[in-house]
């Protein structure tokens, strides 16, 4: 008679990355972007004063705050999916952005990893186009000081899975410590490439990164491109002769993983996009809350394609109360599915 799984306790995932406050703005036009010169899609830094004559520029068009930064965005959408969870990042001292941001993660029920600076929490003006593409005009303010001989390794300790975003490439001495000190703690390693731009100035140290110790690594078509010249399932595979699991997230086709050796193609629902922001976050999230809780990868695909096909529904990069109410049940159901089936058949 073969074994059937059981669900395990909940395991936990430790995130680390730029605490910023998003700043989301709905453009009239793609032109805003030129008369800006951001290029559309990518992510660029800017200074608090550049910043400041981009808002003044959007002065007619009230924006939505969230907080945000890639992996804080991962780790809240794990927590909201009944994850345990914590994050490292660094805020502003006692200012509204950095108190907003913390309240957050504490009402997410996520544990805090902070520590503060005297410069401003970070800000990332969010600019959605038309057709939903988003461009990140990012401030890193007191983000940018969190450095290498801040990172503790007790923090580590007690977690499972240790997620980095790709952005923490423009600080190499952070990202390489931080993974570093995961993998002496004994997690898995994951790492979200994060944005097309970022891979291509920085390919030769995630390179690095990648073949030091990385687990999971997440890419959409553009960053799996960038860092592999290759595309879609060619791209893939250059990929998973790096790391144990590589994902190419091919937008509203869906997502294709290679899984120590063994090709997965995951379907995503046809729906009408509204913004593409948090998408890639939200797909991230939901294939680490099912790695965390021991589901195969094909489930873990298919909750993290359907937490993300629900992100680009609605505006902003996370999901309210209200919409994770209505999805919990169908994730909870290939749960279900998943953990009843004979180890064999997975």
């Amino acid at each position: 008679m073969e074994q059937k799984r059981t669900r395990p306790f909940p395991h936990s995932v430790l995130g680390i990355g730029n605490a910023l406050v998003d700043l989301i703005y709905k453009l009239p036009s793609d032109q805003v972007l030129r008369d800006l010169r951001l290029p559309k899609g990518s992510m660029t830094l800017v200074d608090p004063q550049r910043a400041r004559n981009i808002q003044e520029y959007l002065h007619s068009v009230s924006p939505t705050l969230s907080t945000g930064g890639s992996a804080s965005n991962t780790i809240s959408s794990i927590a909201s999916l009944g994850g345990r969870c914590g994050f490292i990042g660094r805020t502003g001292k006692d200012d509204p952005h950095g108190l907003f941001y913390t309240s957050d993660l504490e009402n997410h029920g996520i544990r805090a990893h902070f520590s503060q600076s005297e410069i401003q929490t970070g800000t990332a003006i969010t600019l959605m186009s038309p057709d939903t593409e988003r461009t990140f005009a990012t401030c890193l303010g007191a983000a940018a000081t969190l450095c290498a001989e801040d990172l503790d390794p007790a923090v580590f300790e007690g977690y499972d899975y240790f997620h980095a975003e790709g952005y923490l490439a423009q600080n190499y001495p952070l990202l390489e410590t931080a993974i570093s000190m995961a993998k002496r703690a004994g997690l898995a390693v994951s790492l979200d490439m994060a944005s097309y731009n970022v891979v291509v100035e920085h390919r030769g140290f995630i390179g690095k990164m990648l073949e030091r110790g990385v687990d999971i690594v997440f890419a959409n078509e553009e960053e799996a491109e960038a860092y592999t010249g290759k595309k879609e399932l060619e791209a893939l595979l250059e990929l998973s002769r790096q790391v144990p699991t590589a994902i190419v997230k091919l937008g509203p086709r869906g997502s294709i993983v290679m899984d120590k050796g063994r090709l997965h193609v995951i379907s995503a629902e046809s729906v009408e996009k509204i913004d593409s922001n948090g998408a890639g976050d939200s797909y991230a999230a939901g294939f680490l809350y099912g790695k965390s809780i021991g589901l195969s990868t094909q489930a873990c695909g298919e909750i993290a394609s359907t937490v993300a096909t629900e992100v680009v529904k609605v505006v902003g990069p996370k999901l309210g109360p209200e919409k994770w109410a209505e999805i919990l049940p169908k994730i909870r159901e290939i749960e279900k599915k998943d953990l009843s089936c004979p180890k064999s058949e997975i």
